[in-house]
């Protein structure tokens, strides 16, 4: 595994990272994320408007962040639902809030963080159906939100990629793209990919087998295909996908094996390899030039499926 200096100098700054005051693993997990994202990324770029609300439904609501690039007054604006990564049991708005805002700006839409609740407090399938009631609200509430309906995306990164998978094939007829980077798709984590990379770069073995157990409990005897999307037959509503592969990461083998199996079933799929990367480095903007290109992928494949001009 040949690594390259921007890499390995980022590596080692995730060395020294340690969680203050954790009470459990689960917690470690979380704050950890956290500060790996605050530290690592850019400087935030400031976004026109960026609002909070709870999405009611009858026994919970479900917190998002609404980004809004051209502001409040914009009408029939397109919109992308963002579905977060960190395992099924990890992160928050504050955790992807410099990626979102990149994405915000660069596409032009109304980017909406479904901040769905997590594992092991809330297994499967209690965030998926957060991801998917929030996709719907956001469709039935569309001209309140200053959204067209006929406009929205989803990107979904990590574990918020195998998120994104099972919402597309539930209810993808309201989606007119889809964005998965570095997605996670396999529960049995034997993939070539994962014997190379089972301790690390910045993901590892044991703590992904914990994740998945936390987060699909019967997943060893009955595994779900909308928890686990490599067992999908049938991708029936996927929209056109653009999947966003890095080379250092254990994911890689069953993101690309995915991606295989939704053109098999006939879906428009693009798959882009990112060379010398490491998983999560979208949140590495300090560093890595190739978060900037990224973000300009994503956004062309974006305005490839979407009317961005608000009226």
């Amino acid at each position: 595994m040949q690594l390259t200096e921007p890499i390995n100098q980022i590596l080692n700054h995730l060395e020294k990272i340690h969680s203050f005051n954790a009470k459990n693993p689960l917690e470690d997990t979380r704050k950890y994320l956290e500060t790996m994202s605050l530290q690592l990324s850019r400087k935030k770029e400031p976004v026109a408007m960026i609002e909070e609300l709870n999405i009611p439904l009858t026994n919970h609501q479900i917190p998002v962040r609404i980004y809004r690039p051209k502001g409040k007054d914009i009408r029939n604006s397109s919109a992308i639902i963002y579905i977060h990564g960190g395992w099924f049991i990890a992160g928050s708005f504050e955790t992807h809030d410099a990626v979102v805002r990149k994405l915000a700006n660069k596409t032009g839409s109304v980017v909406i963080f479904v901040d769905y609740r997590l594992a092991p407090e809330h297994a499967f399938p209690a965030g998926l159906n957060d991801c998917i009631d929030s996709v719907k609200w956001v469709a039935d509430h569309a001209e309140s939100l200053g959204i067209d309906a006929n406009q929205i995306g989803i990107i979904g990164d990590s574990a918020g990629g195998a998120l994104a998978t099972g919402v597309s094939t539930q209810i993808g007829e309201l989606l007119k793209f889809q964005v998965l980077i570095y997605p996670a798709a396999d529960h049995q984590l034997n993939t070539k990919s994962w014997k190379t990379y089972e301790t690390g770069p910045v993901l590892n073995k044991e703590g992904g087998i914990q994740a998945w157990k936390w987060y699909h409990p019967e997943g060893a005897d009955h595994p779900n295909p909308l928890a686990i999307p490599i067992l999908i037959k049938d991708f029936k509503n996927t929209p056109p996908t653009l999947v966003l592969i890095a080379e250092h990461d254990a994911l890689r083998d069953e993101g690309e094996e995915l991606s295989q199996h939704m053109k098999d079933a006939g879906i428009p799929v693009r798959i882009s390899f990112y060379k010398d990367m490491v998983h999560g480095f979208m949140h590495m903007g300090e560093i890595l030039n190739e978060v900037q290109k990224a973000t300009d992928e994503i956004a062309e494949f974006a305005h490839q499926h979407l009317k961005t001009a608000g009226k």
